[in-house]
């Protein structure tokens, strides 16, 4: 395998806190050398510690016993993310206890699943078993790391393989103490190992490295591309959950009140930094101008402040290249003829002039199938598009190359029903929004992704499925039968 380009060897990636331009942590790239002797010890700890003929009951003890060290440390791991990556303090906390649910509830899919009895066809009893495959890489994204981290290796052990999880370069603390407790809590050393380096470099080498039998990867659509066609000629299973441009519609029979309130919080929560953010405001045009209007109000009242401060509803946007390209693409949309109503540029002054901040910003006057309308900006960024019937709205929310999420505002059943099942998209939210539970799969259509991960069909995710035929012949077998 190629070496990392020698500037890589050995050096540290450095984590800013995004609210300060602090430096928070450090740690060592991995190189390909090392990669390789990972792959060996993850191999060899699959092969010889137990873990994946451990009898299910005994493997969801463990993955308890790693969600009872994330919640002993939940206040500590909720701050390092924080300054990891600037999200507010209180939904670092939410995510937290997020990755605290998920490994208890794959330690109670783990003891609880059930495989198949086939209908028989022949002299013999017929049934499925599930099996690991063996080495699984896990990478995730930025944006939410401990929460991610937890929706790929909680599965993915209770599956039985052992998983050498690469966080993103931007924030790469949390990793490391995910691995450290569950070592604690009595996985098998190496079992769980994590890989450090950007995507470009150790990212890719990670995907084609022979000894990684499934790849799972949150992140851009880009870059899942390009994993998706190293996996493609490597033959294995690959899950990719990449990007959105998710339509939040809103109809004149709508509770206008709590339509507003949730189209708000659905773009700038964690500063539109989510991939199911409702970056698409779309809107009957009979009230256009009054909900639209509504939305600016609110979120020019929105608190924009460092992530630990009382009272903050946007905190700092997740590294300052991450602002640039955010900076940048709202210069395009002016380009483009958009109309910025509110936010649109960098605030100054104070904890701004240290920080990655952005302030709130919508935008109308665009067509549809604008740029702006069509790529995804995962930052605080709301286009807003009128609609004047379904038609109309099913075109405009089904064109785009994404297919993540949208939500419905409606008092009508039959509406939302027509709709909801028009729009294509893997999650509908209806009268509510961004909602996500582990026990729900979740996943995309068209470019936002392939696969699902949540719910039971995660853990199968990282399983393949085994045919097994027991003979009940009486008299010998025949050649010809």
């Amino acid at each position: 395998m190629d070496a990392l380009p020698p500037a890589l060897q050995g050096e540290d990636l450095i984590s800013t806190n995004p609210a300060t331009g602090e430096v928070v942590g450090k740690v060592q790239v991995t190189t390909t050398d090392e990669l390789d002797a990972m792959v060996g010890r993850a191999w060899h700890a699959y092969h010889n510690s137990g873990w994946k003929s451990l009898l299910p009951h005994r493997r969801a003890l463990v993955l308890n016993a790693i969600a009872d060290g994330i919640a002993a440390e939940k206040e500590a791991l909720a701050t390092l993310q924080m300054k990891d990556n600037g999200k507010p303090l209180a939904e670092c906390r939410g995510m937290v206890e997020s990755a605290i649910g998920t490994f208890r509830y794959y330690a109670g899919v783990c003891e609880t699943i059930e495989t198949n009895v086939t209908p028989s066809r022949g002299e013999y009893v017929s049934f499925t078993v599930l099996e690991p495959f063996g080495v699984v890489a896990a990478i995730t994204p930025w944006n939410s790391p401990i929460m991610n981290d937890a929706t790929k290796v909680a599965p993915a052990l209770a599956a039985g393989n052992a998983v050498l999880l690469k966080p993103s370069e931007d924030s790469p603390l949390l990793g490391p103490e995910l691995a450290r407790i569950a070592l604690k809590a009595g996985l098998p050393a190496d079992m769980l190992q994590v890989v450090q380096g950007k995507g470009a470099d150790i990212g890719a080498a990670l995907v084609a490295h022979p000894g990684v039998r499934m790849v799972s990867f949150t992140g851009g659509t880009t870059t899942g591309r390009a994993i998706g066609r190293t996996c493609g000629d490597k033959l294995i299973p690959v899950a990719l959950e990449l990007g959105g441009k998710s339509p939040h519609v809103v109809f004149a029979d709508a509770n206008i009140e709590h339509a507003v309130a949730a189209v708000v919080a659905g773009i700038f929560g964690s500063a539109g930094q989510s991939c199911v953010a409702g970056s698409r405001v779309m809107i009957e045009e009979s009230i256009y101008d009054e909900v639209l209007a509504q939305i600016v109000a609110r979120a020019k009242t929105l608190k924009v402040l460092p992530p630990d401060a009382a009272g903050v509803e946007v905190g700092p946007l997740a590294s300052f290249h991450h602002r640039d390209r955010v900076v940048a693409f709202v210069n395009r949309a002016r380009q483009e003829g958009g109309r910025i109503l509110c936010g649109g540029e960098v605030p100054t002054g104070g904890d701004y002039d240290r920080g990655a901040y952005y302030l709130p910003t919508i935008i109308d006057g665009l067509a549809y199938d604008s740029l702006t309308c069509q790529e995804e900006a995962f930052g605080p960024v709301l286009v807003a598009i009128p609609f004047k019937d379904e038609a109309e709205l099913i075109e405009k929310g089904n064109g785009t190359a994404f297919g993540l999420a949208c939500g419905i505002w409606t008092e009508s059943f039959k509406k939302a029903w027509r709709i909801g099942r028009a729009l294509e998209a893997g999650s509908v939210w209806i009268n509510t929004y961004k909602q996500s539970v582990t026990t729900t799969p979740f996943g995309g259509f068209k470019n936002s992704g392939i696969g699902r991960e949540k719910g039971i069909d995660g853990l199968r995710l990282y399983a393949q499925v085994k045919s097994m035929y027991f003979g009940l012949h009486e008299n010998p077998m025949s050649v010809a039968r």
